[in-house]
C-alpha cells in the first residue's frame, strides 16, 4: 500500500513540476525579441481576473502542451488586469489586443514577430479559444494555424 501511495505521489509531483515549467513571458518587448532570435512564432495568451480558467487548467497545465510549446512557440501571457503593470505597459497591451482583433477574454493569438531597425513587427496568424477536447485537439488546431491552413 505504501509503495502504491509513493508511486502515485511521485507521478503527481512530477506532473505538477513539469506543468509548472512553462516559461511564460509577461513583457511584450522581451517576447518579441525572443521570438525573433529563436525564429519561433508567438503564442499570446490574453487574460484577465475573473475570466474562465478552463484553457489554463485543461490545456496549458498539461505535459503535452508543455512539450509542444517548448519546441514550437514563445509564450507571452498578457494579463490585462495586472495591477503591477505601468500605465505605458497597460496601454501597449491594450493596443496590441485591439490590433489583433481580440474581443473576448480569454483568447489566444498565434503571431509571427520580428525586430528590424529596432522596430518590432507582429503579424497575426490566427486566433484560438478554449474548445472541449483537451490538449491534443487544441494543439492540432494551433498546428493548423501555424501551417497557414
Amino acid at each position: 500500500m505504501k509503495q502504491k501511495l509513493l508511486t502515485l505521489l511521485f507521478f503527481l509531483g512530477s506532473f505538477f513540476l513539469h506543468s509548472q515549467s512553462l516559461a511564460w513571458k509577461t513583457n511584450m518587448n522581451e517576447a518579441i525579441k525572443s521570438s525573433d532570435e529563436q525564429r519561433k512564432p508567438l503564442l499570446i495568451f490574453f487574460t484577465s481576473v475573473g475570466t474562465s480558467q478552463k484553457i489554463q487548467n485543461e490545456v496549458f497545465a498539461t505535459t503535452e502542451f508543455a512539450d509542444w510549446s517548448d519546441n514550437n512557440v514563445v509564450l507571452l501571457k498578457l494579463d490585462l488586469s495586472d495591477s503591477k503593470l505601468s500605465s505605458e505597459e497597460r496601454e501597449q497591451n491594450l493596443r496590441l489586443k485591439e490590433a489583433l482583433g481580440i474581443e473576448e477574454l480569454t483568447q489566444v493569438c498565434l503571431a509571427t514577430a520580428s525586430v528590424r531597425k529596432n522596430k518590432p513587427t507582429i503579424n497575426k496568424l490566427g486566433l484560438l479559444e478554449y474548445k472541449v477536447g483537451g490538449p491534443k485537439k487544441w494543439i492540432s488546431d494551433a498546428k493548423t494555424i501555424l501551417r497557414g491552413e
